[in-house]
């Protein structure tokens, strides 16, 4: 089977142009597309909230997926590195037309795969390491950071309750039971009835 894959992030942008070069490419190829799949969602948005997930674990080995170009599959490395890793352990052949890669089982598709698994790799260090710089800039110029003392949901909640709460303790309800009722962990209930 051979499945064509098709994804624009806005309305505004046409999927006429893809269909056209995955139609030529097809043809020039001698392959006859099955299914054609079509998305308006941002690449950003993981594979696994979009259609195309359905579609890789529908396809079984020896299918092919055709796509424009690898950034259609997503826009973070890491995503994309983990659909091509996943299409060479099923055996599904991966075209992308216009960068001209074909990735299967084979070594030349493994090698790419490593290289943008690397990039994928340094691509995160990069990131983790600026924002730890911008975390410690932040610090140096005095601003908190963090979400403010007692901020979190489920302390609202509680302080919301503490009469109620403090009179339960105080009959000898157990802090596990008061925080099973309330829905928070014994830890943040016993750091509540301590604080009160």
């Amino acid at each position: 089977m051979v499945v064509a894959y098709l994804r624009v992030s806005t309305e505004k942008q046409f999927l006429a142009n893809q269909r056209e070069e995955l139609l030529r490419f097809a043809e020039k190829n001698g392959l006859q597309i099955d299914k054609w799949y079509t998305e308006t969602v941002s690449g950003s948005v993981r594979s696994k909230d979009r259609k195309l997930s359905g579609v890789l674990n529908r396809m079984q080995r020896g299918d092919s997926l055709i796509v424009t170009e690898i950034s259609r599959l997503s826009r973070t490395m890491l995503e994309i590195m983990t659909i091509l890793n996943s299409c060479i352990k099923k055996e599904i052949v991966l075209y992308s037309t216009k960068e001209g890669y074909v990735f299967q089982n084979d070594m030349n598709s493994k090698v790419l795969g490593f290289a943008f698994g690397l990039m994928a790799e340094i691509e995160r260090n990069l990131i983790s390491m600026r924002t730890k710089e911008a975390l410690a800039r932040r610090r140096q110029e005095g601003v908190k950071l963090g979400r403010k003392k007692g901020t979190c949901p489920a302390m609202r909640v509680l302080r919301e309750n503490k009469r109620r709460l403090i009179k339960d303790a105080q009959r000898g309800v157990s802090c596990s039971e008061l925080a099973r009722q309330m829905g928070v962990s014994r830890t943040t209930m016993h750091r509540f009835l301590k604080c009160n």
